[in-house]
């Protein structure tokens, strides 16, 4: 019989927040695209917090957004809730987050799919990659589909061998209620490719209508004009605010879960896998601060209308009694009743040194992977991934120049180096302090960094580059204008003197009284008329009056810290990949060679990085090379 299903360019395996954006970046490139999934009712699921950004991680969600993925959007689709982080801080630390309606993201994202030209979706499970020689062909599903294609990206999520953990009750699944995923693991170990097994967990629901609210601090969201896509300006437009609420533990919800330790899968033996370090369980805190009476909880709402919410800081393997009757020694929660309760899970992972930049395996041609398959964690890192896999997958199909991002270009670059270079040795999530470069990497300018790299290759359309040609443009100008808009000292000196600053003896340039320290530019706004009619006539938006505010007061530290990149990036535009045979280089350290030899990276930058190699080992390097 003839094969009835077509041949693909690109075939994504999973519909979690990577194989989303992966299945969409390959086909809005014109990639014919294939995404499979286990269930077409979870695509994009919020299986832990529904919630998208936090620190450094809203930082990637809005450099998906200005590269053209769609992550941003769907938040804003969804949002219930936003805020931006350590507002108290620097702009490099300012960070978007958004509380989100999980049952309409996941739906968002599904019509965003099957409204994605060149793009055919599967429900089935893959159980095994076709590979002819040491280049990828397809899959085979457990249906006894086969599905040709040119490239393949795996995002499988924490559903490889994924066993689950409640007390002493284990049980197989790749979330709560959904089957594990068979096959590839034990393929690929037998291609040669290592293997390991990591952990994570996710918390309790709790039923909203038990719960004492009146005992708890609400923490509102911010209604201001912060959103994570660049291209949404109607800011109150279907704005939905819910709280959250903050809650504590006490002594005696302690007491009672460390009487759970014993038949706890985390100290009696059962998990032996690497658990997250920056998101710990519960018994995990009591175990680690041990002198700690009291951890913060935060009760956040799982949805516009629904009752179930989800205790961010209460993630837990116990027993659900044991679950529930500490639940109940909380304050608010006495009579609290639950949906069900949280739970341990374990899964296949393969350590990322076994990938090139683009995510495309070393081993295998054609075969990229992408999310918690690399050891990640958060749907920030895995969609950051998905479309990174995604982009390189459809240039590689028609071989072009592979797409890789520079530390100093996005947090997205930081995130595929340390993977692919480092390694993991724990779930790895994304840090500000990961990032060499946090000035040149804020959030704000994520657009006037990214957009333009999107543009080039095909990703962001023509109206999303209109959009920050406008942008830029009205930036620009405001700026020019503030440079050259000349103040008496009469006028600004009753701001100045409310703020106890030393008032002018003569007039300025207003860009000298913006520097001053707590000056703010809607301060100048409402005392000056003749700024505030520039804005209302070129109807300046306020995202672009902080930009432009962004870049006057911090343009000495941000052009110090462009000028160390570029210095630094020649040791990035040294290109050795495939150059040098390291095990014959004596003059290497005998760790430098094995790390070399194993990690083959692409330029000395990237050596550098290199766990174990010195610098003394980078010097050999470049005498070899002639410099």
């Amino acid at each position: 019989m003839a094969n009835l299903l077509p041949d693909y360019d690109v075939i994504v395996v999973g519909a979690g927040h990577a194989g989303c954006e992966a299945a969409c970046a390959a086909a809005h490139l014109g990639s014919h695209t294939l995404l499979i999934t286990l269930d077409m009712n979870k695509i994009a699921q919020m299986s832990c917090n529904p919630a998208i950004g936090g620190i450094a991680k809203g930082q990637i969600v809005r450099e998906i957004d200005a590269l053209g993925g769609m992550s941003g959007i769907v938040t804003d689709q969804s949002s219930i809730q936003f805020r931006m982080l350590n507002l108290s801080k620097g702009p490099a630390m300012w960070s978007p987050r958004a509380q989100c309606d999980r049952m309409q993201f996941s739906s968002n994202w599904r019509h965003i799919l099957e409204h994605t030209e060149g793009l055919d979706m599967w429900q089935d499970d893959v159980t095994e990659l076709l590979i002819e020689g040491q280049q990828v062909k397809g899959v085979k599903t457990s249906f006894g589909a086969v599905f040709r294609a040119k490239r393949v990206i795996l995002t499988n999520g924490t559903f490889l061998n994924g066993l689950m953990h409640i007390g002493r009750v284990s049980f197989p699944g790749g979330r709560i209620s959904e089957p594990a995923s068979y096959g590839i693991t034990a393929q690929l170990k037998n291609l040669g490719f290592e293997t390991g097994r990591m952990k994570t967990g996710t918390p309790v629901r709790i039923d909203g209508r038990s719960i004492d609210f009146s005992k708890l601090t609400v923490q509102d969201g911010e209604n201001d004009f912060h959103r994570f896509s660049f291209i949404h300006f109607d800011y109150t437009n279907n704005l939905v605010h819910r709280p959250c609420y903050m809650a504590y533990t006490n002594e005696r919800v302690h007491a009672v879960l460390r009487e759970g330790f014993e038949d706890s899968p985390l100290f009696n033996g059962t998990i032996q896998s690497i658990g997250p370090r920056y998101c710990p369980s519960i018994e995990t805190k009591l175990h680690t601060f041990a002198e700690r009476t009291s951890h913060h909880l935060f009760l956040e709402p799982e949805g516009e209308h629904t009752t179930e919410y989800y205790l961010n800081g209460f993630s837990s393997s116990l027993p659900w009694e044991v679950q529930l009757k500490g639940l109940r020694c909380i304050e608010g929660f006495e009579n609290v009743r639950i949906y069900r309760p949280g739970y341990a899970i374990e899964y296949d992972y393969f350590p990322p040194t076994q990938l090139y930049h683009t995510l495309e395996t070393k081993q295998i041609k054609g075969l990229y992977f992408a999310g918690q398959i690399n050891g990640t964690t958060g749907y920030e890192e895995a969609a950051a991934q998905g479309l990174m896999a995604g982009i390189n997958a459809h240039l590689s199909v028609r071989d072009e120049e592979e797409f890789i991002l520079g530390r100093d270009e996005a947090y997205i670059g930081v995130l595929i180096d340390d993977l692919v270079t480092k390694g993991v040795d724990e779930p790895y999530r994304m840090f500000t302090s990961r990032a060499e470069y946090r000035i040149l990497l804020r959030q704000d300018d994520a657009d006037m960094r990214l957009t333009p790299i999107g543009f080039k290759i095909g990703l962001v359309n023509r109206n999303r580059h209109n959009i920050y040609l406008d942008k830029l443009k009205l930036r620009d100008s405001l700026i020019d204008f503030i440079r050259n808009c000349s103040v008496k000292a009469e006028v600004v000196n009753p701001l100045l003197v409310s703020l106890q600053l030393t008032p002018l003896r003569q007039g300025m340039k207003l860009i000298e009284v913006l520097n001053r320290p707590l000056v703010t530019l809607q301060q100048l706004r409402d005392l000056l008329p003749v700024l505030n009619g520039f804005i209302e006539e070129n109807k300046i938006r306020l995202e672009i009056l902080e930009a432009a505010e962004i870049c006057i007061k911090y343009s000495g530290y941000i052009e110090r810290e462009r000028v160390l990149a570029d210095k630094l990036s020649r040791l990035e535009n040294l290109v050795i990949a495939g150059k040098f045979n390291y095990e014959e280089l004596t003059n290497l350290s005998i760790e430098a060679r094995q790390k070399l030899s194993k990690i083959q990276p692409r330029t000395i930058g990237q050596a550098s990085r290199i766990s174990g190699v010195s610098p003394a080992d980078i010097n050999v390097l470049l005498i070899l090379m002639g410099r």
